[in-house]
């Protein structure tokens, strides 16, 4: 009871420091936390899932929109007229972007990397959405010996220059990085691990290990960032969704968490080795190409508790995680959050994203 009441006291002191920050109110919060109870009969251990594909706005919301009530609280604040962000053809962020800034009277801009290129006529999911939402989209493609990586650097730099020339004419826009990974959008993963908190203690839990996907890591930052605050000791496994470096991703990403913890005035800092946990082992083939085990994961939630993932993100998290169940490295009856972070649009992407999912 005495542990209870000391995570309720911190709750409460480190929720003032949230109210602090400009906010745009865009999400359906706190969404909902629900166990899945034949998969925790099957797995032995006790499975619950945080549904934040039901964080908002539309019915094809995801996890970006908590990062988003801050970015575009920001930009509210400074007057934008604009924003400009960045990601993949079938971008959820972009997406949800597009939405938001819609929501605010803020003109969406995207540039999209094709990593899977759009066929023409066919336009599929959330590129589909952009487009119903009327974003100006500027489709970048992966030239003859360009990795994914130059071209994504290449349209950072087009779409800077594009915020740039509205500002100096007098339209101020709000560049956005891809997947939200700023210390400003973060803040509102940290928020999301806050509000985690208050719903375990509610139902009496406490968590052994909370699993997600993680791409351009502002989603991890938050959530150890939100943790460090609590001074929590669940461990977070953050499953790569694309490569990354083993030394240099946890590094920015505990740079980006920290950043986080100062902006609401906290003088913690994370350390990459001992708060962040990447597990590099299911993105392969690589980033939006799907593997048998994320789709075997797809089959089994959606079979077993109705629920959907996507090929993309959550259901190669989800298989990490079952592995991770499966192979003894959590322990039979622990306590296991999955942290759903939406996507499922990709179920109507591209063939080559899809894969075979039945």
């Amino acid at each position: 009871m005495r542990k209870e009441n000391t995570m309720n006291e911190r709750i409460a002191e480190v929720l003032p420091r949230f109210a602090a920050l400009p906010r745009a109110e865009l999400g359906f919060f706190p969404t909902p936390l629900m166990r899945l109870d034949r998969l925790s009969a099957q797995l032995g251990v006790s499975l619950y899932i945080k549904r934040d594909d039901f964080t908002g706005m539309s019915l094809f919301g995801g996890n970006k929109m908590r990062k988003l009530e801050f970015l575009l609280g920001e930009a509210k604040a400074r007057g934008c007229e604009y924003a400009v962000t960045y990601g993949a053809t079938q971008s959820n962020h972009a997406m949800e972007t597009a939405t938001a800034c819609r929501r605010m009277g803020i003109k969406p801009i995207l540039y999209l990397t094709a990593v899977v290129p759009p066929e023409e006529g066919d336009t599929r999911a959330n590129l589909l959405l952009d487009r119903i939402l009327d974003a100006e989209i500027h489709i970048v493609p992966i030239e003859p010996g360009e990795t994914e990586a130059e071209a994504e650097a290449r349209s950072f730099v087009m779409g800077a220059a594009r915020a740039a020339e509205l500002t100096l004419g007098g339209r101020p826009c709000i560049d956005i990085p891809m997947g939200g990974a700023s210390p400003i959008g973060s803040v509102g993963f940290a928020l999301g691990y806050v509000e985690l908190a208050q719903q375990l203690g509610e139902l009496g839990l406490t968590a052994d290990a909370i699993f997600h996907a993680t791409g351009t890591g502002g989603t991890l930052a938050g959530l150890a960032a939100g943790r460090k605050l609590l001074y929590d000791g669940t461990k977070i496994v953050s499953i790569a969704v694309s490569p990354k470096d083993p030394v240099a991703y946890p590094q920015r990403v505990a740079e980006l968490g920290t950043a986080v913890l100062r902006l609401l005035g906290s003088p913690l800092s994370l350390d990459p080795t001992m708060d962040i946990c990447l597990d590099t082992h299911y993105y392969l083939p690589g980033y939006e190409q799907p593997s048998e085990a994320a789709s075997e994961a797809i089959r089994l939630l959606a079979r077993e508790e109705g629920l959907f993932l996507d090929p993309v993100y959550t259901g190669k998290a989800f298989a990490g995680m079952l592995d991770h169940i499966r192979t003894g490295r959590i322990a039979q009856g622990e306590t296991v959050v999955f942290w759903h972070t939406g996507g499922a649009t990709a179920l109507f992407a591209e063939p080559e994203i899809l894969g075979k999912v039945f």
